[in-house]
């Protein structure tokens, strides 16, 4: 759900949208406001490879979205995060947003390197029809400025390479895929409220990673596993939405998990996932089936944020703590959030992510 929509308020602000208060609720960063003129996400459709790699213009919002859970040659974890975020001013055909200046679409790219006893980011803007960021399908190519994630890539959107640079940090890494792509819900519908608010939504949770790290200078090799998020909608989440925390996780067994909860202001939280097993067969799961119970809590940037929690899924004899690598994994960009790698103990061993907005 990979900072995911927290994209559109610091786009509205870099095209001097109105930034008062809304009369009325409008969901975490206005995303639950009705986005009238653009296409909607409609149950029973089908996605379809390689076009829905690409960028859709007719939607007002969407991303291309990479965790990785590294270890270097030493044994020290770490954990890498490239982002890079569509968001359209107006509804546009495919050709409209590649016409130069005219083009209503922004690009907003977030990068991250992290270990235990330290976090860097970076982040990047940059308008549409220009060729200064954008996506293509045939090679794929993501790009902001000289950050890329780019490949031959087959139906499995694999081989890829990913690169992005900061003041303190910078990586470049291969991702190898090893088992097919992930529709998340029904074929990739992927339903954000009781009230039907939904998102297209898929995952490539298989690749196999290689490559360099640099951090203040020094150079290592590292090796892991990484997970890509492609999801867009055109209004994901209802107006009571305030805020929501994720998780992408690769167990031990090579099963992978996708859990994610969104908040509502009066409690009647939304929650969603998938079980994946190591050969790709993915199983959506029912609300009733999560339990995400948080279990400790820190102060980051003036705020208390959960960085341990209890994840179960009883059917599946899945009972475990996740914990944050470095509690202090705060992204200060224009919508600030919490992003970082976290480890898994209990039933299940493994490795992952954990995003949570809105605290």
């Amino acid at each position: 759900m990979t900072s995911r929509w927290i994209a559109a308020l610091a786009i509205a602000a870099l095209v001097g949208c109105d930034r008062t208060e809304p009369a009325a609720p409008a969901g975490f960063a206005g995303l639950g406001s009705e986005a009238q003129g653009f296409s909607v996400v409609r149950r029973g459709e089908s996605l379809d490879f390689p076009e829905d790699f690409g960028a859709h213009p007719d939607y007002r919002i969407e991303w291309w979205y990479v965790t990785a859970n590294l270890t270097d040659e030493s044994g020290e974890q770490w954990g890498a995060q490239w982002t890079l975020f569509r968001q359209a001013m107006a509804p546009q055909s495919s050709a409209e947003a590649e016409n130069g200046w005219q083009s209503a679409q922004v690009w907003l790219g977030h990068a991250a390197l992290t270990r235990a006893d330290g976090h860097h980011y970076a982040d990047r803007l940059a308008r549409g029809g220009i060729g200064q960021a954008g996506v293509h399908t045939q090679p794929f190519q993501a790009w902001i400025d000289d950050w890329s994630l780019t490949g031959e890539a087959d139906s499995q959107l694999s081989p890829l390479q990913v690169s992005a640079t900061g003041e303190r940090f910078s990586y470049d890494l291969n991702l190898q895929a090893t088992a097919p792509l992930i529709l998340h819900g029904e074929r990739g519908f992927s339903q954000k409220s009781d009230r039907g608010q939904a998102s297209w939504y898929f995952s490539q949770p298989f690749f196999q990673v290689d490559g360099e790290i640099q951090w203040q200078g020094e150079t290592r090799r590292v090796t892991g596993k990484a997970w890509l998020d492609r999801e867009w909608s055109s209004q994901p989440l209802a107006a009571e939405q305030q805020g929501w925390d994720w998780f992408s996780l690769h167990l031990q067994d090579g099963s992978k998990l996708m859990l994610f909860r969104l908040r509502s202001d009066d409690d009647s939280h939304f929650y969603s996932g998938t079980w994946i097993t190591p050969s790709g067969v993915a199983e959506p799961l029912e609300q009733s089936a999560i339990v995400m119970t948080p279990l400790e809590e820190t102060e980051v940037a003036n705020r208390n944020v959960p960085i341990r929690w209890r994840l179960k899924i009883a059917h599946k004899g899945f009972d475990v703590t996740a914990q944050a690598l470095n509690p202090a994994s705060w992204m200060g960009t224009g919508i600030p959030y919490w992003e970082g790698p976290v480890n898994v103990a209990g039933s299940h061993t493994g490795v992952g992510y954990l995003e949570m907005t809105g605290y």
